[in-house]
């Protein structure tokens, strides 16, 4: 089974909080992708789909998906193992193009901030945008050899630095 069904709780024991906070405590759960190449935190049971998606020069591959509506905000992690054709001998090139392309969807077509950061030694972009209904998205894409990991999280702008969003984005796990 890819999705772990072991729930983790954001407040730790639970059974030593009030009646009230306990009702409130969202249950946490550990998402492997497939042959464990990565573990995230996320706040629900998360949907899994796979997904038929093709090169540039036309070679078929698989995306592993897991999407999650929660407290309005729209959480999603993605992996998938890019085919011989995609050239990934420069992460950070093939990260900045995965970026460009994914901003001709934002408003104004660009990111408003992009942060590289480095994962247990592989290059990562943090990037920040706002879409045309006033939300944002913010997405993390790393490249660990031709195997690509994508978590994203469209909502409020008020809420893309919370504590929930910051899990998610924190919990991160390569295999």
């Amino acid at each position: 089974m890819i999705l772990s069904r072991r729930a983790l709780l954001v407040v730790g024991a639970a059974a030593a909080l009030p009646a009230t906070a306990r009702a409130q405590a969202s249950t946490w759960y550990a998402v492997r992708g497939p042959d464990r190449v990565f573990i995230v935190d996320m706040p629900g049971e998360p949907t899994y789909k796979v997904l038929d998606d093709r090169s540039p020069a036309g070679t078929a591959f698989t995306v592993h998906s897991y999407s999650l509506d929660h407290g309005g905000l729209a959480f999603v992690a993605q992996t998938a193992q890019l085919p011989a054709d995609v050239d990934v001998r420069q992460p950070r090139a093939w990260l900045q193009a995965a970026l460009d392309d994914r901003a001709q969807r934002l408003a104004g077509r660009r990111w408003t901030r992009i942060d590289w950061l480095d994962l247990q030694g592989v290059p990562v972009a943090d990037a920040t945008g706002a879409v045309a209904d006033g939300r944002v998205l913010r997405q993390m894409v790393l490249l660990r050899g031709s195997r690509t990991v994508s978590l994203a999280c469209l909502g409020p702008a008020a809420q893309m630095r919370s504590q929930t969003v910051d899990r998610f984005f924190s919990s991160l796990r390569l295999g």
